[in-house]
Protein backbone atom coordinates (compact mmCIF):
# COMPACT_ATOMS: atom_id res chain seq x y z
CA UNK A 1 0.00 0.00 0.00
CA UNK A 2 1.21 3.43 -1.22
CA UNK A 3 2.27 5.26 2.19
CA UNK A 4 1.74 8.66 0.28
CA UNK A 5 -1.40 8.89 -1.42
CA UNK A 6 -2.89 12.10 -1.46
CA UNK A 7 -6.64 12.01 -1.09
CA UNK A 8 -8.70 14.88 0.10
CA UNK A 9 -6.56 18.00 -0.45
CA UNK A 10 -7.78 20.76 -1.98
CA UNK A 11 -6.49 21.76 -5.64
CA UNK A 12 -4.50 25.34 -6.19
CA UNK A 13 -6.89 28.70 -6.43
CA UNK A 14 -5.07 29.74 -9.29
CA UNK A 15 -6.29 30.81 -12.98
CA UNK A 16 -9.13 32.90 -11.60
CA UNK A 17 -10.21 36.54 -12.02
CA UNK A 18 -10.26 37.92 -8.55
CA UNK A 19 -12.49 41.01 -10.10
CA UNK A 20 -15.48 38.55 -10.52
CA UNK A 21 -17.11 39.65 -7.54
CA UNK A 22 -20.62 40.82 -7.77
CA UNK A 23 -20.78 43.52 -4.96
CA UNK A 24 -17.30 45.08 -6.31
CA UNK A 25 -18.32 45.44 -9.94
CA UNK A 26 -22.36 46.50 -9.78
CA UNK A 27 -20.66 49.54 -6.96
CA UNK A 28 -17.54 50.24 -9.43
CA UNK A 29 -21.25 50.70 -12.18
CA UNK A 30 -23.11 52.49 -10.00
CA UNK A 31 -20.59 55.14 -8.92
CA UNK A 32 -20.05 56.01 -12.30
CA UNK A 33 -16.74 53.91 -13.88
CA UNK A 34 -18.65 51.38 -15.72
CA UNK A 35 -15.77 52.08 -18.47
CA UNK A 36 -13.41 50.55 -16.85
CA UNK A 37 -14.49 47.80 -16.05
CA UNK A 38 -12.75 45.28 -18.72
CA UNK A 39 -9.14 46.56 -17.39
CA UNK A 40 -10.17 45.84 -13.88
CA UNK A 41 -11.07 42.22 -15.15
CA UNK A 42 -7.42 42.49 -16.94
CA UNK A 43 -5.89 43.03 -13.52
CA UNK A 44 -8.31 40.42 -11.90
CA UNK A 45 -7.19 37.99 -13.91
CA UNK A 46 -3.45 39.26 -13.61
CA UNK A 47 -3.40 38.62 -10.06
CA UNK A 48 -5.42 35.35 -10.03
CA UNK A 49 -2.47 33.65 -12.14
CA UNK A 50 0.05 31.52 -10.58
CA UNK A 51 2.93 33.69 -11.34
CA UNK A 52 2.05 36.71 -9.66
CA UNK A 53 0.79 34.92 -6.96
CA UNK A 54 4.59 33.53 -6.73
CA UNK A 55 5.68 36.92 -7.17
CA UNK A 56 3.69 37.83 -3.79
CA UNK A 57 4.99 34.80 -1.90
CA UNK A 58 8.80 35.98 -3.22
CA UNK A 59 8.61 39.55 -2.12
CA UNK A 60 7.46 38.78 1.28
CA UNK A 61 9.65 35.33 2.23
CA UNK A 62 13.11 38.46 0.68
CA UNK A 63 12.46 41.10 2.39
CA UNK A 64 13.85 44.73 1.18
CA UNK A 65 17.59 45.20 2.61
CA UNK A 66 19.49 48.12 3.29
CA UNK A 67 22.98 49.42 2.12
CA UNK A 68 24.20 52.40 4.36
CA UNK A 69 27.76 52.46 2.20
CA UNK A 70 28.95 50.88 -1.07
CA UNK A 71 32.33 49.05 -0.99
CA UNK A 72 34.65 51.89 -0.56
CA UNK A 73 32.93 53.19 1.99
CA UNK A 74 30.74 55.95 0.49
CA UNK A 75 27.64 56.55 2.02
CA UNK A 76 24.95 55.81 -0.54
CA UNK A 77 21.27 54.95 1.87
CA UNK A 78 19.79 52.92 -0.73
CA UNK A 79 17.54 49.78 -0.01
CA UNK A 80 18.05 46.38 -2.74
CA UNK A 81 14.31 44.64 -3.33
CA UNK A 82 13.33 41.54 -5.09
CA UNK A 83 13.50 41.64 -8.67
CA UNK A 84 9.58 40.71 -8.52
CA UNK A 85 8.72 44.09 -6.46
CA UNK A 86 9.79 45.71 -9.63
CA UNK A 87 7.40 43.41 -11.71
CA UNK A 88 4.76 44.23 -9.07
CA UNK A 89 5.58 48.39 -9.18
CA UNK A 90 5.52 48.28 -13.28
CA UNK A 91 2.13 46.81 -13.38
CA UNK A 92 0.62 48.85 -10.47
CA UNK A 93 1.94 52.50 -12.47
CA UNK A 94 1.20 51.15 -16.08
CA UNK A 95 -2.62 50.81 -14.50
CA UNK A 96 -2.99 54.27 -13.25
CA UNK A 97 -3.16 52.66 -9.68
CA UNK A 98 -1.05 55.12 -8.40
CA UNK A 99 -1.67 58.79 -9.16
CA UNK A 100 -3.26 58.77 -12.91
CA UNK A 101 -6.54 59.87 -11.66
CA UNK A 102 -5.68 63.23 -10.82
CA UNK A 103 -4.68 63.56 -14.53
CA UNK A 104 -8.17 61.86 -16.08
CA UNK A 105 -10.73 64.12 -16.52
CA UNK A 106 -13.96 61.07 -16.89
CA UNK A 107 -16.05 60.83 -14.37
CA UNK A 108 -15.37 58.08 -12.06
CA UNK A 109 -11.48 57.90 -12.34
CA UNK A 110 -10.90 57.64 -8.86
CA UNK A 111 -13.50 55.18 -8.25
CA UNK A 112 -12.04 52.70 -11.24
CA UNK A 113 -8.64 53.74 -9.43
CA UNK A 114 -9.86 52.28 -6.50
CA UNK A 115 -11.21 49.15 -7.92
CA UNK A 116 -7.87 48.57 -9.49
CA UNK A 117 -6.52 48.72 -6.24
CA UNK A 118 -8.95 46.23 -4.42
CA UNK A 119 -8.31 43.50 -7.20
CA UNK A 120 -4.52 44.25 -7.59
CA UNK A 121 -3.99 43.88 -3.49
CA UNK A 122 -4.18 40.15 -4.03
CA UNK A 123 -0.61 39.95 -5.12
CA UNK A 124 0.80 41.82 -2.26
CA UNK A 125 0.01 44.36 -0.60
CA UNK A 126 3.01 45.72 0.64
CA UNK A 127 4.21 47.32 -2.46
CA UNK A 128 0.63 49.59 -2.65
CA UNK A 129 2.01 51.74 0.12
CA UNK A 130 4.92 53.60 -2.08
CA UNK A 131 1.61 53.47 -5.02
CA UNK A 132 -1.14 55.17 -2.33
CA UNK A 133 1.25 57.85 -1.33
CA UNK A 134 1.83 58.61 -4.53
CA UNK A 135 -2.00 59.02 -5.46
CA UNK A 136 -2.17 60.69 -1.82
CA UNK A 137 0.45 63.37 -2.40
CA UNK A 138 -1.20 64.90 -5.76
CA UNK A 139 -3.82 67.06 -3.14
CA UNK A 140 -1.03 67.94 -0.59
CA UNK A 141 1.39 69.32 -3.01
CA UNK A 142 -1.33 71.75 -4.84
CA UNK A 143 -0.54 74.38 -1.73
CA UNK A 144 3.30 74.67 -3.63
CA UNK A 145 1.55 75.56 -7.38
CA UNK A 146 4.90 76.23 -8.54
CA UNK A 147 6.44 71.96 -7.38
CA UNK A 148 2.74 70.54 -8.30
CA UNK A 149 3.67 72.32 -11.95
CA UNK A 150 7.01 70.10 -12.24
CA UNK A 151 6.00 66.96 -10.24
CA UNK A 152 2.20 66.47 -10.86
CA UNK A 153 3.03 65.48 -14.46
CA UNK A 154 5.62 63.09 -13.25
CA UNK A 155 3.96 61.47 -10.37
CA UNK A 156 0.86 61.03 -12.55
CA UNK A 157 2.63 59.31 -15.25
CA UNK A 158 2.09 56.28 -16.10
CA UNK A 159 5.58 54.38 -16.44
CA UNK A 160 8.11 53.18 -13.72
CA UNK A 161 11.04 54.76 -13.77
CA UNK A 162 13.07 53.30 -10.73
CA UNK A 163 16.39 54.91 -9.24
CA UNK A 164 17.22 57.45 -7.82
CA UNK A 165 18.17 60.84 -9.75
CA UNK A 166 17.03 64.26 -10.01
CA UNK A 167 13.30 63.48 -9.78
CA UNK A 168 12.75 66.30 -12.41
CA UNK A 169 14.96 64.37 -15.10
CA UNK A 170 13.04 61.43 -14.75
CA UNK A 171 9.94 59.79 -16.78
CA UNK A 172 7.55 59.32 -13.60
CA UNK A 173 8.04 60.16 -9.54
CA UNK A 174 7.02 58.20 -6.70
CA UNK A 175 6.11 60.14 -3.79
CA UNK A 176 6.31 59.23 0.18
CA UNK A 177 5.72 60.89 3.22
CA UNK A 178 7.54 61.11 6.76
CA UNK A 179 5.63 62.41 9.48
CA UNK A 180 5.81 60.08 12.61
CA UNK A 181 8.63 60.72 15.35
CA UNK A 182 9.80 58.71 18.06
CA UNK A 183 8.34 60.52 20.87
CA UNK A 184 5.15 61.61 19.38
CA UNK A 185 3.41 59.28 17.11
CA UNK A 186 0.22 60.95 16.23
CA UNK A 187 0.95 63.66 18.00
CA UNK A 188 2.70 65.00 14.90
CA UNK A 189 2.41 68.48 16.39
CA UNK A 190 5.04 67.36 19.29
CA UNK A 191 7.41 66.93 16.04
CA UNK A 192 10.69 68.02 17.34
CA UNK A 193 12.59 67.70 13.69
CA UNK A 194 13.73 71.40 12.53
CA UNK A 195 13.54 73.08 9.66
CA UNK A 196 16.32 76.72 9.32
CA UNK A 197 15.18 78.63 6.48
CA UNK A 198 18.18 79.68 4.12
CA UNK A 199 18.43 83.01 1.93
CA UNK A 200 17.18 81.24 -1.01
CA UNK A 201 14.52 80.24 -0.35
CA UNK A 202 14.55 76.70 0.53
CA UNK A 203 14.67 75.29 4.07
CA UNK A 204 17.54 73.21 6.24
CA UNK A 205 15.81 70.22 8.34
CA UNK A 206 17.46 68.46 10.89
CA UNK A 207 15.95 65.78 13.55
CA UNK A 208 14.78 62.16 12.94
CA UNK A 209 11.70 60.41 12.14
CA UNK A 210 10.74 57.16 13.72
CA UNK A 211 8.81 55.81 10.59
CA UNK A 212 9.27 56.49 6.69
CA UNK A 213 7.96 54.08 4.46
CA UNK A 214 9.14 53.79 0.92
CA UNK A 215 12.54 55.14 1.83
CA UNK A 216 13.88 54.77 -2.13
CA UNK A 217 10.60 57.34 -3.37
CA UNK A 218 11.93 59.84 -5.15
CA UNK A 219 10.52 62.70 -2.59
CA UNK A 220 8.61 62.95 0.90
CA UNK A 221 6.13 65.07 2.10
CA UNK A 222 7.25 66.05 5.71
CA UNK A 223 6.54 67.64 8.67
CA UNK A 224 8.61 69.64 10.27
CA UNK A 225 8.88 73.02 13.09
CA UNK A 226 9.63 75.84 11.02
CA UNK A 227 9.68 79.11 12.74
CA UNK A 228 6.45 79.75 11.74
CA UNK A 229 5.49 76.95 13.55
CA UNK A 230 4.53 73.31 12.04
CA UNK A 231 4.94 73.18 8.47
CA UNK A 232 4.79 70.69 5.53
CA UNK A 233 7.82 70.48 3.27
CA UNK A 234 9.28 68.61 0.10
CA UNK A 235 12.23 66.83 0.70
CA UNK A 236 13.77 65.17 -2.49
CA UNK A 237 15.88 62.26 -2.56
CA UNK A 238 18.53 63.80 -5.22
CA UNK A 239 19.06 67.62 -5.57
CA UNK A 240 18.78 69.35 -8.47
CA UNK A 241 22.86 69.35 -8.52
CA UNK A 242 22.95 65.53 -8.72
CA UNK A 243 24.20 65.50 -5.44
CA UNK A 244 22.32 63.25 -2.91
CA UNK A 245 20.20 64.90 -0.34
CA UNK A 246 21.70 64.08 3.01
CA UNK A 247 18.85 61.67 4.47
CA UNK A 248 20.44 59.15 6.50
CA UNK A 249 18.83 55.45 6.44
CA UNK A 250 19.43 54.34 9.65
CA UNK A 251 17.84 51.36 10.13
CA UNK A 252 14.72 49.43 8.77
CA UNK A 253 11.85 48.16 10.70
CA UNK A 254 11.27 44.71 11.61
CA UNK A 255 7.30 44.66 10.91
CA UNK A 256 4.78 42.06 11.70
CA UNK A 257 3.43 42.11 8.30
CA UNK A 258 3.58 44.59 4.82
CA UNK A 259 7.59 42.76 4.56
CA UNK A 260 7.76 43.57 0.81
CA UNK A 261 7.68 46.88 1.55
CA UNK A 262 10.52 49.17 3.19
CA UNK A 263 9.66 51.02 6.00
CA UNK A 264 12.39 52.82 7.72
CA UNK A 265 13.92 55.06 10.36
CA UNK A 266 15.48 58.14 8.87
CA UNK A 267 17.86 61.43 9.94
CA UNK A 268 17.64 64.78 8.17
CA UNK A 269 21.38 65.56 8.72
CA UNK A 270 20.74 69.18 7.19
CA UNK A 271 18.74 68.20 4.39
CA UNK A 272 17.49 70.37 2.14
CA UNK A 273 13.45 71.33 1.80
CA UNK A 274 11.04 73.18 0.15
CA UNK A 275 7.60 74.69 1.90
CA UNK A 276 4.19 73.45 1.15
CA UNK A 277 2.15 75.65 1.66
CA UNK A 278 2.32 78.22 4.32
CA UNK A 279 4.37 77.86 7.42
CA UNK A 280 2.62 76.95 10.70
CA UNK A 281 0.22 75.47 8.10
CA UNK A 282 1.35 71.60 7.73
CA UNK A 283 -1.21 69.88 9.38
CA UNK A 284 -3.88 71.28 7.48
CA UNK A 285 -1.40 70.89 4.13
CA UNK A 286 -0.77 67.38 4.47
CA UNK A 287 -4.10 66.38 5.92
CA UNK A 288 -5.06 66.37 2.36
CA UNK A 289 -2.75 63.44 1.82
CA UNK A 290 -3.71 61.66 4.80
CA UNK A 291 -7.33 61.72 3.43
CA UNK A 292 -6.45 59.82 0.52
CA UNK A 293 -4.43 57.42 2.35
CA UNK A 294 -7.60 56.76 4.71
CA UNK A 295 -9.43 56.23 1.79
CA UNK A 296 -6.82 53.03 0.91
CA UNK A 297 -6.78 51.58 4.50
CA UNK A 298 -10.21 51.00 3.99
CA UNK A 299 -10.24 49.83 0.28
CA UNK A 300 -7.29 47.70 0.58
CA UNK A 301 -9.15 46.22 4.32
CA UNK A 302 -12.27 45.32 2.04
CA UNK A 303 -9.74 43.23 -0.46
CA UNK A 304 -8.39 41.73 2.25
CA UNK A 305 -12.06 40.29 3.72
CA UNK A 306 -12.99 39.34 -0.36
CA UNK A 307 -9.36 37.47 0.01
CA UNK A 308 -10.27 35.44 2.92
CA UNK A 309 -13.87 34.57 1.67
CA UNK A 310 -12.19 33.51 -1.78
CA UNK A 311 -9.39 31.00 -0.10
CA UNK A 312 -12.23 30.14 2.58
CA UNK A 313 -15.11 29.38 0.15
CA UNK A 314 -12.07 27.36 -2.53
CA UNK A 315 -11.11 25.20 0.71
CA UNK A 316 -14.16 24.47 1.81
CA UNK A 317 -15.46 23.54 -1.71
CA UNK A 318 -13.21 20.64 -2.17
CA UNK A 319 -12.41 19.24 1.30
CA UNK A 320 -15.20 16.88 2.79
CA UNK A 321 -15.19 15.97 6.57
CA UNK A 322 -17.49 13.30 8.14
CA UNK A 323 -18.65 12.21 4.78
CA UNK A 324 -19.96 15.83 3.20
CA UNK A 325 -18.18 18.58 1.47
CA UNK A 326 -17.17 21.08 4.70
CA UNK A 327 -19.63 23.70 2.42
CA UNK A 328 -22.23 21.30 3.11
CA UNK A 329 -22.16 21.47 7.19
CA UNK A 330 -24.42 23.36 8.23
CA UNK A 331 -21.83 25.01 10.83
CA UNK A 332 -19.52 25.79 8.02
CA UNK A 333 -22.19 27.32 5.90
CA UNK A 334 -23.12 29.91 8.76
CA UNK A 335 -19.36 31.01 9.29
CA UNK A 336 -18.70 31.40 5.04
CA UNK A 337 -22.05 33.14 4.96
CA UNK A 338 -21.27 34.96 8.10
CA UNK A 339 -17.77 35.98 6.50
CA UNK A 340 -19.07 37.06 3.05
CA UNK A 341 -21.89 39.52 5.09
CA UNK A 342 -18.75 41.47 6.36
CA UNK A 343 -17.15 41.53 2.81
CA UNK A 344 -19.58 42.80 1.14
CA UNK A 345 -20.76 45.38 3.64
CA UNK A 346 -17.09 46.14 3.74
CA UNK A 347 -16.32 46.37 -0.33
CA UNK A 348 -19.65 48.50 -1.04
CA UNK A 349 -19.12 50.90 1.34
CA UNK A 350 -14.89 51.59 0.22
CA UNK A 351 -16.66 51.99 -3.41
CA UNK A 352 -19.38 54.49 -2.62
CA UNK A 353 -16.10 56.43 -1.00
CA UNK A 354 -14.50 56.21 -3.71
CA UNK A 355 -17.46 57.66 -5.67
CA UNK A 356 -17.25 60.44 -2.91
CA UNK A 357 -13.95 61.33 -3.33
CA UNK A 358 -14.44 61.54 -7.16
CA UNK A 359 -17.17 63.82 -7.10
CA UNK A 360 -15.51 65.80 -4.16
CA UNK A 361 -12.75 66.50 -6.46
CA UNK A 362 -15.25 67.23 -9.30
CA UNK A 363 -16.46 70.03 -6.83
CA UNK A 364 -19.68 68.29 -5.62
CA UNK A 365 -19.83 70.40 -1.92
CA UNK A 366 -22.71 67.73 -0.78
CA UNK A 367 -20.42 64.62 -1.44
CA UNK A 368 -17.38 66.94 0.62
CA UNK A 369 -19.25 67.07 3.63
CA UNK A 370 -20.59 62.82 3.38
CA UNK A 371 -16.86 62.27 2.74
CA UNK A 372 -15.50 63.88 5.45
CA UNK A 373 -17.98 61.60 8.43
CA UNK A 374 -18.79 58.69 5.99
CA UNK A 375 -14.30 57.98 5.21
CA UNK A 376 -13.60 58.84 9.05
CA UNK A 377 -16.13 56.31 10.19
CA UNK A 378 -15.39 53.54 7.56
CA UNK A 379 -12.02 53.86 8.11
CA UNK A 380 -12.70 53.19 11.93
CA UNK A 381 -14.60 50.37 11.30
CA UNK A 382 -13.99 48.56 8.55
CA UNK A 383 -9.91 48.27 9.32
CA UNK A 384 -11.05 47.15 12.57
CA UNK A 385 -12.60 44.40 11.73
CA UNK A 386 -10.21 42.78 8.65
CA UNK A 387 -7.73 40.82 11.62
CA UNK A 388 -10.44 39.04 13.26
CA UNK A 389 -11.84 38.41 9.84
CA UNK A 390 -8.84 37.11 8.46
CA UNK A 391 -8.53 34.75 11.38
CA UNK A 392 -11.84 33.22 10.99
CA UNK A 393 -11.06 32.99 7.50
CA UNK A 394 -7.52 30.84 8.10
CA UNK A 395 -9.23 28.71 10.88
CA UNK A 396 -11.93 27.85 7.96
CA UNK A 397 -8.93 25.84 6.16
CA UNK A 398 -8.02 24.29 9.95
CA UNK A 399 -4.30 23.57 10.35
CA UNK A 400 -3.41 23.78 6.55
CA UNK A 401 -4.74 27.80 6.86
CA UNK A 402 -1.82 27.98 10.00
CA UNK A 403 0.96 26.76 7.38
CA UNK A 404 2.14 29.42 5.43
CA UNK A 405 2.15 27.79 2.12
CA UNK A 406 -1.78 28.50 2.34
CA UNK A 407 -1.03 32.16 1.97
CA UNK A 408 -3.25 33.00 5.12
CA UNK A 409 -0.81 33.90 7.45
CA UNK A 410 0.61 36.70 5.13
CA UNK A 411 -3.59 37.51 5.18
CA UNK A 412 -3.19 37.97 8.85
CA UNK A 413 -0.54 39.54 9.44
CA UNK A 414 -1.63 42.34 6.82
CA UNK A 415 -4.84 42.85 8.37
CA UNK A 416 -4.06 44.68 11.53
CA UNK A 417 -1.85 47.76 9.33
CA UNK A 418 -4.41 49.31 7.50
CA UNK A 419 -6.44 49.77 11.17
CA UNK A 420 -2.78 51.64 12.28
CA UNK A 421 -1.86 53.85 9.59
CA UNK A 422 -3.02 56.72 9.34
CA UNK A 423 -4.40 57.33 13.03
CA UNK A 424 -4.96 53.66 14.70
CA UNK A 425 -8.41 53.26 15.83
CA UNK A 426 -8.95 55.82 19.12
CA UNK A 427 -7.73 58.36 16.43
CA UNK A 428 -10.06 57.67 13.66
CA UNK A 429 -12.89 57.66 16.45
CA UNK A 430 -11.59 61.04 17.84
CA UNK A 431 -11.07 62.31 14.20
CA UNK A 432 -14.93 61.55 13.58
CA UNK A 433 -16.05 63.66 16.75
CA UNK A 434 -13.62 66.48 15.95
CA UNK A 435 -15.21 66.39 12.10
CA UNK A 436 -18.69 66.76 13.59
CA UNK A 437 -17.88 69.44 16.23
CA UNK A 438 -15.80 71.57 13.29
CA UNK A 439 -18.50 70.85 10.81
CA UNK A 440 -21.87 70.20 12.00
CA UNK A 441 -23.22 69.97 8.54
CA UNK A 442 -21.23 67.33 7.85
CA UNK A 443 -23.20 65.44 9.84
CA UNK A 444 -26.37 66.41 8.15
CA UNK A 445 -24.58 64.75 4.79
CA UNK A 446 -23.96 61.72 6.54
CA UNK A 447 -27.64 60.83 7.81
CA UNK A 448 -29.07 62.02 4.45
CA UNK A 449 -26.72 59.59 3.13
CA UNK A 450 -28.03 56.64 5.75
CA UNK A 451 -31.96 58.06 5.29
CA UNK A 452 -32.18 57.36 1.69
CA UNK A 453 -32.75 53.56 2.80
CA UNK A 454 -35.27 54.69 5.30
CA UNK A 455 -38.64 52.50 5.36
CA UNK A 456 -36.79 49.84 3.55
CA UNK A 457 -36.24 47.85 6.69
CA UNK A 458 -37.71 48.83 10.21
CA UNK A 459 -34.19 46.83 12.11
CA UNK A 460 -32.28 49.77 9.77
CA UNK A 461 -34.58 52.49 10.52
CA UNK A 462 -34.48 51.61 14.64
CA UNK A 463 -30.81 51.85 14.56
CA UNK A 464 -30.88 54.93 12.83
CA UNK A 465 -33.25 56.12 15.37
CA UNK A 466 -30.73 55.26 18.26
CA UNK A 467 -27.47 56.59 16.67
CA UNK A 468 -29.25 59.43 16.63
CA UNK A 469 -30.10 59.04 19.99
CA UNK A 470 -26.61 58.64 21.15
CA UNK A 471 -24.97 61.71 19.17
CA UNK A 472 -27.43 64.33 21.21
CA UNK A 473 -25.88 63.48 24.53
CA UNK A 474 -22.70 64.34 24.47
CA UNK A 475 -21.88 63.77 28.08
CA UNK A 476 -19.07 61.85 28.21
CA UNK A 477 -19.00 61.24 24.62
CA UNK A 478 -15.46 61.05 23.92
CA UNK A 479 -15.56 57.87 26.50
CA UNK A 480 -18.30 56.65 24.15
CA UNK A 481 -16.72 57.61 20.77
CA UNK A 482 -15.96 53.79 19.62
CA UNK A 483 -19.26 52.72 20.25
CA UNK A 484 -20.87 56.16 18.50
CA UNK A 485 -18.95 55.90 15.29
CA UNK A 486 -18.94 51.55 15.00
CA UNK A 487 -22.73 52.49 15.07
CA UNK A 488 -22.49 54.76 12.46
CA UNK A 489 -20.04 52.74 10.43
CA UNK A 490 -22.89 50.23 10.56
CA UNK A 491 -25.73 52.05 9.67
CA UNK A 492 -24.07 53.44 6.74
CA UNK A 493 -23.15 49.61 5.88
CA UNK A 494 -26.78 48.86 6.52
CA UNK A 495 -28.26 51.57 4.21
CA UNK A 496 -25.88 50.60 1.35
CA UNK A 497 -26.82 46.78 1.30
CA UNK A 498 -30.39 47.79 1.28
CA UNK A 499 -30.85 50.26 -0.97
CA UNK A 500 -27.97 48.42 -3.53
CA UNK A 501 -26.37 45.27 -1.80
CA UNK A 502 -28.42 41.37 -2.67
CA UNK A 503 -31.48 41.18 -0.65
CA UNK A 504 -30.32 38.05 0.85
CA UNK A 505 -26.59 39.81 1.97
CA UNK A 506 -28.90 42.59 3.29
CA UNK A 507 -31.53 40.85 5.28
CA UNK A 508 -28.55 38.93 6.79
CA UNK A 509 -26.81 41.95 7.97
CA UNK A 510 -29.62 43.49 9.59
CA UNK A 511 -30.77 40.90 11.43
CA UNK A 512 -27.11 40.09 12.90
CA UNK A 513 -25.78 43.52 12.61
CA UNK A 514 -28.56 45.80 13.57
CA UNK A 515 -31.47 43.85 14.66
CA UNK A 516 -29.62 43.16 18.39
CA UNK A 517 -28.97 38.65 17.19
CA UNK A 518 -25.56 39.58 16.62
CA UNK A 519 -23.02 37.12 18.42
CA UNK A 520 -19.85 38.05 18.94
CA UNK A 521 -18.14 35.11 16.32
CA UNK A 522 -18.50 34.78 12.86
CA UNK A 523 -20.66 32.26 12.27
CA UNK A 524 -23.59 32.92 14.32
CA UNK A 525 -26.32 34.26 12.01
CA UNK A 526 -29.60 33.56 13.30
CA UNK A 527 -31.87 30.75 11.27
CA UNK A 528 -34.29 31.67 8.37
CA UNK A 529 -31.02 33.55 6.80
CA UNK A 530 -30.03 32.40 3.02
CA UNK A 531 -26.79 31.35 3.57
CA UNK A 532 -26.94 29.25 0.28
CA UNK A 533 -27.21 32.30 -1.62
CA UNK A 534 -25.04 34.03 -0.27
CA UNK A 535 -22.51 31.89 -0.42
CA UNK A 536 -22.82 31.24 -4.18
CA UNK A 537 -22.32 34.54 -4.93
CA UNK A 538 -18.16 34.16 -3.78
CA UNK A 539 -17.76 31.21 -5.96
CA UNK A 540 -15.24 32.19 -8.69
CA UNK A 541 -13.93 29.45 -11.55
CA UNK A 542 -10.25 28.45 -11.21
CA UNK A 543 -8.16 26.83 -13.45
CA UNK A 544 -4.82 25.65 -13.41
Amino acid sequence: MPTHEVTNQVPPLAGHDIADYPVLLDAVEREGARWALDEVHELGRLAGTAEVQEWGRLVEKNSPVLRTHDRYGHRVDEVDFHPNYHDLMTVAVEHGIHAAPWADSRRGAHVARAAKLFVWGAADPGHLCPISMTYAAVPALRAAPDLAATYEPLLTASTYDYGLRVPSTKQAVIAGMSMTEKQGGSDVRANTTRATPRPDGSYELVGHKWFTSAPMSDFFLTLAQAPGGLSCFFVPRVLPDGSRNPIRLQRLKDKLGNRSNASSEIEYDGASAWLVGEEGRGVPTIIEMVNMTRLDCTVASAAGMWFGVLQAGHHTRHRSAFGKLLVEQPLMTNVLADLAVEAEAAAITAIRLAGAVDRAVRGDESEVLFRRIGLAVSKYWICKRAPVHAGEALECLGGNGYVEESGLPRLYREAPLPSIWEGSGNVAALDTLRAMARQPEAVGAFFDEVALAAGADARLDDAVARVQKDLSALDDIEYRARRVVEQMALVLQGSLLVRHGDPAVADAFCASRLGGDWGVAFGTLPTGVDVGRIISRTAVDAGA
